[in-house]
């Protein structure tokens, strides 16, 4: 399937990024897994792309999703989890990334503003150092207590 707002890679993202920058715009940039899209999800997107003009989606790949969270999952596919996301009208742009992090992603696009979940600590947050230290900022929103996808799963398995 064709999802418009997906690159299918970092370059690809860059040349559709490129021109919104020169007329002004500011970049958010967050990135997750995003495995069974929940209404903590859609909430954290919508107030991460009120913080800028332009909300770029790092998703993170199934490898690297098996890599954070284990086997079995992804529940959901890359092309399905990016897909479901590209249906938000908060994302405007995703790109697909293999490694543990999204440190040579965030290096790449320079993001003028750097968003992730309050769970993170500041200094865990990969490539917020790099942001800041080109002028960017980087914010931290709250999450919807009681609401994750290891919820989800833990619930459909009725545990």
């Amino acid at each position: 399937m064709d999802i418009p707002k997906l690159a299918p890679d970092v370059p690809t993202l860059l040349v559709r990024i490129a021109p919104l920058r020169r007329a002004g715009a500011r970049v958010v940039f967050t990135n997750g897994c995003f495995d069974l899209l929940h209404p903590g999800h859609v909430r954290y997107l919508a107030a991460a792309r009120a913080l800028g003009d332009v909300l770029v989606v790092g998703l993170n790949s199934d490898a690297s999703v098996r890599g954070l969270k284990g086997p079995g999952r992804p529940v959901l596919r890359a092309e399905e989890r990016a897909e479901v996301l590209a249906g938000l009208s908060a994302v405007d742009h995703l790109v697909v990334f293999d490694d543990e992090t999204p440190l040579a992603l965030i290096g790449a696009l320079r993001p003028d503003v750097l968003v992730k979940g309050a769970d993170w600590s500041e200094a865990d947050i990969a490539g917020a150092e790099e942001v800041r230290a080109a002028g960017g900022r980087v914010e931290r929103i709250d999450l919807v207590p009681g609401v994750s996808t290891t919820e989800l799963i833990r619930r459909l398995r009725g545990a």
